[in-house]
């Protein structure tokens, strides 16, 4: 799989003690243009969603490492749902969001702190789009032993001497087998180029304890926490074999919601940023054409 070359700018901001590193895709289409800004998951970078960034034409993307993952340096206070939401807030201020609001994208654990800032702060959030959403509790349900262990092997992490602990959740094996277990592609190049790309970003972050403190983050919360609260308009995105984010989570999520579709893409679990990138930047397009059509309906005529 070859990811197009969209030469984006590299910024950076201080924001709450973080050096935050992002990305702008098509920054030449200035402020004025519909801005999308994405939130990777769990132990992620900006890398594993330029794909989705491709296929946003016309639009202008940002995407940031979150503190404490990829570029960016740790922020001052936890790293935790709350924390990460006041900084993408803050980005979006300083992307002219306050102005024209913007639409907010989140994958995987991004989803939840998505939610949280769109439901906290809706004025800044023109949509919501969610990949893979975390709906249903991880510490419930047939995967919540899976969920203990996992939560046991990134506190001893935390606990180990720094290097010991770093060297234990940066295991190549361990990173293998974590990529092929959420890997469902046929395709041998396709999964060659998702190994390869968790093996070069899945370890980049700045100490055991922001990966412990997102994880259990990550697995305290879920976007039902923030779904009464999401009152514009709202897309799932969601892989049809997800183990993480089971297509069943995504129904109910989508029944509570207002104003919400569900796409469910076949064939992909929890990777659809990976595996099928087209298809859900081309459900994405779809869904802010369809919204701007009907707004643009609901408008009188003569205050056009």
């Amino acid at each position: 799989m070859i990811v197009p070359d969209l030469h984006p700018k590299e910024r950076a901001a201080r924001i709450n003690g973080s050096d935050l590193h992002y990305w702008v895709y098509r920054e030449e289409l200035g402020p004025t243009a519909e801005t999308v800004l994405i939130v990777h998951g769990l132990r992620g970078t900006h890398h594993g969603l330029e794909s989705i960034a491709a296929g946003l034409a016309g639009r202008r993307v940002v995407i940031p490492d979150l503190p404490g993952f990829g570029d960016s340096g740790p922020l001052t206070g936890r790293h935790d749902v709350a924390g990460y939401a006041e900084v993408i807030v803050e980005l979006i201020g300083r992307l002219g969001g306050a102005e024209r609001p913007i639409v907010l994208v989140g994958h995987s654990f991004g989803s939840i702190v998505a939610s949280l800032l769109a439901a906290s702060r809706p004025s800044l959030v023109h949509r919501l789009v969610l990949i893979n959403p975390i709906a249903t509790s991880a510490l419930r349900g047939p995967y919540a032993a899976l969920t203990g262990l996992t939560a046991a092997y990134y506190s001893l992490g935390e606990r180990l001497p720094s290097r010991a602990g770093r060297s234990l959740l940066t295991n190549r094996w361990v990173v293998l087998a974590a990529s092929r277990a959420m890997t469902r592609t046929r395709d041998k190049q396709l999964r060659g180029f998702i190994d390869d790309n968790h093996l070069r970003y899945f370890s980049r972050f700045h100490s055991p304890a922001v990966v412990n403190q997102s994880f259990q983050a990550s697995v305290t919360h879920t976007v039902t926490d923030y779904a009464d609260q999401l009152r514009m308009p709202v897309l799932l995105v969601a892989g049809e074999h997800d183990e993480i984010a089971p297509v069943a989570g995504q129904r109910a999520l989508a029944a509570r919601l207002p104003d919400a579709e569900l796409v469910v893409i076949s064939d992909v679990g929890h990777l659809v940023h990976y595996e099928t990138p087209e298809a859900a930047a081309a459900e994405i397009v779809r869904f802010l054409g369809r919204c701007d059509h009907r707004e643009k309906l609901a408008i009188p005529e003569q205050t056009r």
